[in-house]
């Protein structure tokens, strides 16, 4: 049964809510998030417990860094990788090491809806986890496509790059799960098993975006550097794929006014669907609907060997290996 939770008050300084077998205190549930619309804490926090199901798929014990906004979108945005002082005993953890610093950080790492909601709490809006789990986080399972349009690209034009996308998935047998980026772009996601480190991946990443960059007439680059990139092109960002890079989540809300999620859409809706389309507003009863569009991503697993043939292929014709995102 989908967790549940409900308010012991609604007009209250604070709030009761319980999430299965736990009960998190929101406090402030009034203040408001979204001033265009006027959606407050507590709104945040039941648009979570609605897709509770799907984002905790999204971020099942993946190191996660949390997009805070204390005074909701009118304030100050919090970039936080270290857990937030203050959780109950039963938040988990995942430590990792930064080796530029020399520093470690222990991030959150969900396992259950409460820890979401004790997020959201916390502040948070969008949730950004690694495309690595705590097993082992130096080797992800997940591989991300994302299509990130420049200032002047149109939707159009990430629609038809969607549709190269999964052209060149499927001849190479991979399964793919699109959704929506929240904002102007769209993310597919792809299932791989955690053998390989984030060099290979990002290798990997690199020769399939070239691939596409080859098939798509001029609308899309692979240059990492911005000068080298016309406005109206798409980027395919092959480095979120990158240790520490991280993106929204399915299911994730994301901080601008319209409170649009990253939603998941199935691949015939992508040609039919806008990014407004996806609200904290209109999501809720689509996932009563239909569920988790991502729910079985863990049955379909695809190894990259593939892809690091062409990339080998590639660079023995001088291509650059990809550019270091750090650097």
């Amino acid at each position: 049964m989908a967790p549940t939770g409900k308010s012991t008050a609604s007009k209250s300084p604070s709030v009761e809510i319980d999430v299965d077998d736990k009960v998190v205190r929101v406090s402030n549930p009034d203040r408001v998030y979204f001033p265009a619309s006027g959606a407050t804490k507590l709104d945040l926090v039941e648009y979570y417990l609605a897709v509770g199901p799907g984002i905790v798929n999204a971020l099942f014990e993946r190191p996660c860094m949390l997009h805070r906004f204390p005074k909701g979108l009118s304030g100050d945005k919090v970039h936080q990788k270290r857990l937030p002082a203050g959780a109950p005993p039963w938040v988990e953890t995942v430590r990792l090491h930064f080796p530029r610093w020399n520093r470690t950080a222990d991030e959150l790492c969900v396992t259950e809806l409460a820890s979401v909601i004790w997020a959201v709490q916390m502040s948070t809006v969008e949730f950004h986890p690694w495309n690595s789990r705590r097993a082992d986080t130096e080797k992800p399972d997940e591989w991300r496509i994302d299509l990130d349009p420049g200032p002047d690209c149109d939707w159009a034009t990430v629609q038809r790059t969607a549709a190269t996308v999964h052209e060149v998935l499927d001849e190479l047998g991979a399964v793919g799960y699109p959704k929506t980026s929240g904002g102007s772009g769209l993310h597919v996601y792809v299932r791989i098993p955690p053998t390989h480190g984030f060099g290979d991946v990002r290798r990997a990443a690199l020769a399939f975006a070239r691939e596409v960059e080859r098939r798509s007439g001029g609308d899309v680059t692979t240059a990492w550097w911005r000068k080298d990139r016309e406005p109206d092109q798409l980027f395919v960002d092959y480095n979120q794929n990158a240790r520490d890079h991280t993106i929204a989540a399915a299911y994730s809300v994301r901080g601008v006014p319209e409170a649009r999620v990253s939603a998941p859409v199935r691949w015939d809706e992508v040609d039919v669907c806008e990014p407004d389309d996806f609200t904290i507003f209109t999501v809720p009863e689509r996932f009563a609907e239909i569920g988790d569009l991502h729910a079985d991503i863990d049955d379909h697993v695809f190894d990259i060997a593939p892809l690091l043939e062409w990339a080998d292929r590639d660079e023995a014709q001088g291509a650059e290996a990809p550019v270091d995102p750090d650097d």
